[in-house]
């Protein structure tokens, strides 16, 4: 059976398998949270006075004591139980962008010979797993094997199958992060305390203030059968080669089209996994790209939000093979047309209302309302490196500035009517602030409504645009754990926002009104921060030389890039904001180098198999096929006739043979460039020396293997072809 067929018969066989879709009687609304031990759960389960001190516990009103903490777990266990629940884990996010989890029973010797179910308040705050071999970066010995999990009480437990599942931090026996929700929650404290202290100068009421994310998550599926057939999708989550298909987004007909039958039911599937789990699905469509699809949920406090996202990342590949498809979340699992990212719709919100949500009905709301812009422009401009670095990675790289992306250069979007606020500001003494709200559209069709329409436009190419009452940080990956940007971003929010009150307080005790420093310190902040204010085209050219005259960062090499948290002004930040000590910034960034450097060398080492054992061959067997037809030509016909007739074969014989020689010396010179760099002690320059000698003999070698596709024979052709594999039937 040729390859071709088989491909398709495999997927064939997954196409046809029936799909068990759960249809459930109830509405959303009666199963969200079904498996999720949230307030209501809580008041079922708990003693009325413990259920108020896990209330003030999570509302941070209230540290967890270990007598509330029994009584607590005592009611998890019976809730868990009666969902048929054997097991408990603590599951937390370590250092290598995924989840970890350890599972122990609910079981004790009971001092008689038998068991008993128990699950103690202890087990609940704190776990102690096997820290030697998670990423530390040198904060902890390989042989120095002790670490802790304890309980963030603030994200609720669910079951999955027959575990309870318990949201934690992750910490070294010596107390540094060894996770990303620990630094998380700390930069989300930081920004609660100077943005309330803040928000107190309009409205001395707020008692609290919450960072709010809604993250919209692309993805690709592809058929599982397909999948198992190309070791680098495999391996490395992306096709490390493959030419273009002859149609592929350039009609513009996926993206909201209607979404195919197999594709529809995967969806409902994982949507109803989800509510059930209490992840807020709101949203789903057909994405730009072939085999793109997107899911966004309704915005929820960020710390809750990430866990989410963790979780629903995890659905997403355990529902997708259960209807014969393989999820892909890398950002750039295809050439040529659009990679995957993740938007993070960011905003701040207080207990009375959202900070960012403008124009407001006084001066007053609309003097809130740019305060809490500009100093969100502030923490930008201060830190748009270290935005960026948060962000890159081996596989985001790919994505960034190509096919919609936004380019890798940080800058803000605000559309014409706040820019025109802040020019206006800027330049006159007029304190009198009009910000107009959505306006009427009128359409000459009778049977249309009137539109409401937004007072600003969307810039596509922008990497942090305001969209009405958030910003969008649009270049975070669909790979990515969110809360690595949103660390980031959340502390320098926080410190523009210290800042800002601190120069406030310091102009009333010179004798000036609140409302006249408050204007004061906007027109100096307006004028600072101009550098990173752009709308226009993020893709040209002159923006880049524009960006490098202002000061932006537009450093492009990722190892280089993620310099950046180690600029003074970066380690400054999380010292003031108290999310990261100098120590595991460092630690982190030693991480950062040496993942980087192991993707790049994982792609290499199966790129080069690809080529040595997969594709030579094949080429070598087909031109060994086309030679002797060249022969049998000349054996059968004239000379002139033979000539003619073999004009073409001779030809591809040529093409072949240049491919062939082409991709075989520049493997020897890929494995070569990987000997050497291995050799290098430094995480930094190794990082460094895979960037620019290893990387591009993979995309320079890679040019020639997708010629050689469109070469050989179909039928024998090893690997399944873009066309087969992006359009799901």
């Amino acid at each position: 059976m040729s390859a071709t067929l088989r491909f398709e018969v495999v997927g064939e066989a997954f196409k046809k398998r029936p799909i068990e879709t759960p249809t459930p009687a109830e509405r959303p609304s009666e199963f969200f949270g079904k498996y999720v031990f949230n307030r209501e759960k809580m008041h079922k389960y708990l003693p009325a006075d413990v259920y108020q001190k896990m209330i003030n516990v999570m509302d941070g009103n209230a540290t967890l004591d270990l007598a509330t903490a029994d009584l607590v777990a005592e009611g998890m266990k019976r809730w868990a139980m009666s969902l048929g629940a054997t097991h408990i884990t603590h599951w937390f996010q370590p250092l290598t962008e995924g989840t970890a989890e350890k599972h122990d029973g609910f079981v004790e010797h009971d001092g008689k010979g038998g068991m008993v179910e128990e699950f103690t308040g202890k087990q609940l705050v704190q776990q102690e797993p096997d820290a030697s071999s998670f990423p530390s970066g040198g904060i902890r010995s390989t042989f120095e094997a002790r670490g802790y999990s304890a309980w963030d009480p603030t994200s609720p437990v669910f079951v999955i199958g027959d575990t309870l599942m318990i949201p934690t931090v992750f910490i070294a026996y010596t107390g540094e992060a060894l996770d990303y929700k620990a630094p998380l929650k700390k930069a989300l404290h930081a920004v609660d305390c100077a943005a309330t202290a803040v928000a107190q100068l309009f409205y001395p009421d707020v008692k609290k203030v919450i960072s709010n994310l809604g993250w919209e998550q692309e993805y690709f599926l592809v058929d599982e059968g397909l999948y198992a057939a190309r070791p680098d999708l495999v391996m490395t989550g992306r096709t490390l080669m493959g030419h273009d298909s002859a149609k592929n987004q350039q009609m513009d007909d996926h993206y909201f089209g209607s979404i195919p039958e197999r594709v529809a039911a995967f969806m409902r599937d994982l949507e109803i996994q989800a509510l059930e789990l209490g992840i807020p699905c709101k949203t789903r469509h057909n994405e730009a790209a072939p085999n793109q699809f997107e899911l966004a949920p309704i915005f929820e406090e960020t710390n809750l939000a990430v866990d989410h996202n963790m979780l629903l990342m995890m659905l997403m590949k355990n529902v997708a093979r259960k209807h014969g498809f393989r999820c892909l979340l890398h950002e750039k699992p295809f050439a040529g047309i659009n990679g995957s990212g993740k938007h993070n719709n960011w905003s701040l919100s207080t207990d009375t209302g959202i900070l960012l949500h403008g124009p407001g009905k006084t001066q007053i709301d609309n003097l809130r309302f740019i305060t809490f812009i500009v100093e969100t422009l502030m923490a930008v401009w201060r830190h748009n490196g270290l935005l960026k670095a948060s962000i890159v990675s081996a596989a985001n790289a790919h994505r960034l500035g190509a096919n919609e992306a936004p380019p890798a250069i940080i800058s803000s979007f605000l559309g014409k009517q706040l820019t025109e606020v802040l020019d206006h500001l800027e330049k006159t003494a007029d304190e009198e602030i009009s910000l107009a709200g959505k306006h009427e559209m009128h359409l000459d069709i009778p049977q249309i409504p009137e539109l409401l329409i937004d007072n600003t436009d969307r810039n596509r190419t922008s990497p942090f645009a305001f969209t009405g009452n958030r910003f969008e940080f649009r270049a975070v990956g669909s790979e990515a754990n969110c809360a690595s940007a949103m660390i980031a971003l959340n502390a320098a929010v926080a410190e523009s926002l210290m800042d800002f009150k601190k120069r406030v307080d310091a102009r009333i005790q010179e004798g000036g009104t609140t409302f006249h420093a408050i204007m004061e310190i906007l027109r100096e902040d307006i004028t600072t921060c101009r550098a990173i204010r752009f709308d226009g085209n993020g893709y040209s050219d002159e923006w880049r030389r524009e960006a490098a005259r202002r000061g932006l960062d537009t450093e492009g090499s990722v190892p280089l890039v993620i310099d950046r948290y180690l600029d003074p002004a970066s380690v400054e930040m999380f010292k003031k904001t108290k999310v990261f000590e100098l120590a595991e910034i460092q630690a982190r960034n030693e991480i950062k180098w040496d993942t980087y450097t192991k993707k790049i060398q994982i792609e290499a080492r199966v790129f080069g198999d690809l080529c040595l054992n997969h594709i030579i061959p094949v080429a070598t067997r087909y031109q060994s096929a086309l030679i002797d037809n060249v022969h049998k030509t000349a054996q059968i016909f004239p000379k002139e006739t033979a000539e003619r007739l073999s004009v073409n074969n001779v030809a591809l014989i040529q093409q072949i043979a240049e491919h062939t020689i082409f991709i075989t010396e520049n493997v020897e010179k890929l494995v070569a460039a990987r000997k050497v760099a291995n050799r290098i002690v430094s995480d930094r320059e190794k990082a460094i020396a895979y960037h620019d000698t290893v990387a591009p003999l993979i995309e320079e070698t890679r040019y020639h293997v997708d010629k050689l596709e469109l070469i050989i024979d179909d039928e024998i052709w090893p690997l399944p072809k873009y066309r087969e594999m992006l359009f799901i039937r």
